[in-house]
């Protein structure tokens, strides 16, 4: 059964879920909105099995749909973003992950304002970020959370190249895990297909690879 919480943060975010077998366009005045950075995000999709939601605009429905009608992913996904009116932006393909029951792994980190002495720039999209410090205060590694809606929150982690390999990331992304579980959301955690190391950390931070996929347009 899935999670309640889990599918109201797809309905939610997507606005509509579950569908049945196919490719379901479905409009939503969030892709129309600026998304929880402040930045557009005019289209998303989730894909479980043979079921794909693919959320954009209201304005942009009829379009979209006229686009994919009949073809392969990989014929539309490059005309999506100017489909939705966003030309500029870019498409991003991603393994969709969540995770109920976060490994046991230690805390490590401290929850900090992102403008931090070293904090990389990325960082900076957040309004609280969870980081692990050395003992002179060198930023070694960080999470932030997309609180894209009251139900999900999906997290981000990067690990500054000279602390790679200490497990810091898969520790700080089951700590900001429980964190998300405890105010009443989902944790979630997408990467890029060839992520491997993105794998292996939300592997070992209890988010396992269920086969969901996501895509999108977003800014580069």
């Amino acid at each position: 059964m899935l999670d309640r919480r889990l599918f109201l943060h797809l309905a939610t975010w997507l606005g509509q879920w579950p569908a049945g077998p196919g490719l379901h366009v479905v409009r939503s005045w969030r892709r129309a909105r600026p998304a929880w950075d402040g930045r557009p995000r005019p289209a998303v999709a989730v894909s479980v099995g043979d079921s794909t939601v693919l959320s954009v605009p209201p304005q942009r429905v009829e379009a979209v749909r006229a686009l994919v009608r009949g073809r392969p992913i990989e014929e539309w996904l490059p005309a999506l973003p100017t489909t939705v009116g966003a030309p500029e932006l870019t498409t991003n393909r991603g393994v969709f992950r969540w995770c109920t029951d976060p490994a046991p792994l230690p805390d490590v980190g401290e929850w900090r304002p992102p403008e931090m002495p070293g904090a990389p720039p990325w960082l900076g999209l957040f309004r609280e970020v969870l980081v692990v410090r050395d003992a002179d205060g060198t930023y070694l590694a960080g999470v932030g959370i997309k609180r894209h809606d009251a139900y999900g929150h999906e997290l981000a982690v990067g690990t500054s190249p000279a602390a790679r390999g200490r497990g810091l990331a898969r520790r700080l992304v089951a700590q900001a895990a429980r964190r998300v579980l405890a105010e009443g959301a989902i944790p979630t955690y997408v990467h890029n297909p060839g992520n491997h190391a993105s794998a292996r950390v939300a592997e070992a931070a209890g988010f396992p690879d269920r086969g969901w996929t996501s895509f999108g347009v977003f800014p580069h």
